[in-house]
C-alpha cells in the first residue's frame, strides 16, 4: 500500500488511516507492506515535480494507494507552469483510473449538522460515479489572439469506449445497492452531452433492462440535490458536472470531513483511495483535522482493491461506534465538546479492537 500523505493536513489525516490499517491487520492477521511517497507541493519543493517519477513507479506497483490532500497556497499562482493538481491528474491519467466513486451517506448520528433540514437529509445514500480521464479537464486547451483581443478555450471531448466503460461501472454498482441509476448531461445544449445520452441509453438498454433508469439535465440536478436527495442511487455524469456535483452533494452531511472516495480503474486491480476534502493549510499542524473521510477511504481501498468486505466493514462499523458514542471534531461538534486528529483516530482503532 503506498502512501501519499502530500500538503497541508495529509500528513496528519494519513497518519490515522495507516494506523487504522494496521489494527485491522492485526485483528484479521494480515500484514500490510506501506511505502511512504511525495506527492503535490512538497515533490514540487523537493524534486521540482508534482509527481516524481519514484513516486509513480511504486504507485505502479503497488495493490492500492491512499492519498491525504495536496495543494497549497505557497503553490498558487495561476501562471505558475507547475501546481501540485498536476501530481494528481497525471497519476489518474497514468494508472487508468478511469472513474471516481464518491459515496455521500448522511450519518443519521450527525444529520442535524447538514445545513439543510432533518427531513430532506435523513437517509441520504447516493453514490456518485464520475468519469475521471476524459472531458473538458483532458482535452486541448490554450490561448490565442481573438478578434476582440486575447482569447482561450478548452475542449470537451469524450469517445464513446470512455462513456460504455463508466456507465458499465455505474450499472454495475446500481444492480449491487437499490438498482436505481440516473446519468446527467448537457444534452440540451451540448453535443458532447449528446452523445453521452446516446451511448449511455444504449448501454444500459443493452445490458442493464433490469436496473430504473433515468436521464437528468445537469442544471436540474444541482437543485434535485437540495430539494429531494434521496430520490436518488447511483449516478453516473462526465469529469467537469461530476466535479461541481459531487461537491456540492458533500455538504449534505454537514461535512467535508466524512466523504472518501475511489478512483479506480475497474473493480479489481489497484485504486487510489483519499479523502474528498482539500489540504486545508490553514488547519495544518494544529490536530484538529477530521481524519474520518481518510478512514472511511481505508475502508473502501480494503474493499474494493484488496476484496477484504469483512474487514472494510469492520472499519465502518467501528466509525459509527465512535460516532454513537458521542465523539466529535470540530468541524462535526456544532458547537459542543471536541477531540483532535489524533484523538479520533485512537477511538477508531480501539473500536476495531
Amino acid at each position: 500500500i503506498v502512501l501519499l500523505p502530500g500538503d497541508g493536513i495529509g500528513p496528519e489525516v494519513v497518519a490515522q488511516g495507516e494506523r487504522v490499517l494496521a489494527a485491522v491487520a492485526a485483528r484479521f492477521g494480515h500484514e500490510f507492506e506501506f511505502d511512504t511517497r511525495t506527492i503535490g507541493g512538497r515533490a514540487i519543493d523537493e524534486s521540482g515535480e508534482p509527481l516524481p517519477a519514484n513516486t509513480l513507479e511504486a504507485c505502479r506497483e503497488s495493490q492500492a494507494i491512499l492519498l491525504g490532500a495536496v495543494g497549497g497556497p505557497q503553490w498558487d499562482d495561476p501562471s505558475a507552469e507547475t501546481r501540485p493538481e498536476q501530481g494528481l491528474l497525471q497519476l489518474r491519467k497514468e494508472l487508468e483510473l478511469f472513474a471516481n466513486l464518491r459515496p455521500i451517506t448522511a450519518h443519521s448520528q450527525l444529520v442535524d449538522a447538514s445545513p439543510l433540514k432533518r427531513e430532506i437529509v435523513e437517509g441520504v445514500d447516493i453514490l456518485f460515479v464520475r468519469e475521471l480521464t476524459g472531458g473538458i479537464y483532458f482535452g486541448d486547451s490554450g490561448r490565442r489572439d481573438g478578434a476582440g483581443g486575447e482569447a482561450a478555450y478548452s475542449e470537451m471531448v469524450y469517445q464513446v469506449a470512455e462513456v460504455e466503460r463508466v456507465v458499465r461501472l455505474a450499472g454495475e454498482a446500481a444492480r449491487q445497492r437499490d438498482g436505481r441509476l440516473t446519468s446527467v448531461d448537457k444534452a440540451n445544449v451540448l453535443e458532447v452531452s449528446r452523445l453521452w445520452r446516446q451511448v449511455a441509453e444504449r448501454v444500459v438498454r443493452e445490458e442493464f433492462s433490469d436496473l430504473e433508469y433515468e436521464v437528468v439535465l445537469v442544471d436540474a440536478m444541482a437543485m434535485h440535490l437540495i430539494s429531494r436527495p434521496r430520490d436518488f442511487d447511483v449516478v453516473v455524469t462526465g469529469n467537469m458536472f461530476g466535479d461541481i456535483l459531487t461537491d456540492e452533494g458533500s455538504m449534505l452531511p454537514g461535512s467535508l470531513g466524512l466523504l472518501p472516495s475511489a478512483s479506480i480503474g475497474g473493480w479489481s486491480g489497484a485504486g487510489l483511495y483519499e479523502p474528498i476534502h482539500g489540504s486545508a493549510p490553514d488547519l495544518a499542524g494544529q490536530d484538529v483535522a477530521n481524519p474520518l473521510a481518510t478512514v472511511l477511504a481505508a475502508a473502501m481501498l480494503l474493499r474494493y482493491s484488496l476484496a477484504l468486505d469483512e474487514e472494510a466493514a469492520a472499519v465502518e462499523t467501528a466509525v459509527n461506534e465512535v460516532l454513537d458514542l458521542g465523539h466529535r471534531t470540530a468541524d462535526i461538534a456544532v458547537g459542543g465538546p471536541s477531540v483532535g486528529t489524533e484523538a479520533m483516530g485512537d477511538l477508531v482503532v480501539k473500536q476495531i479492537g
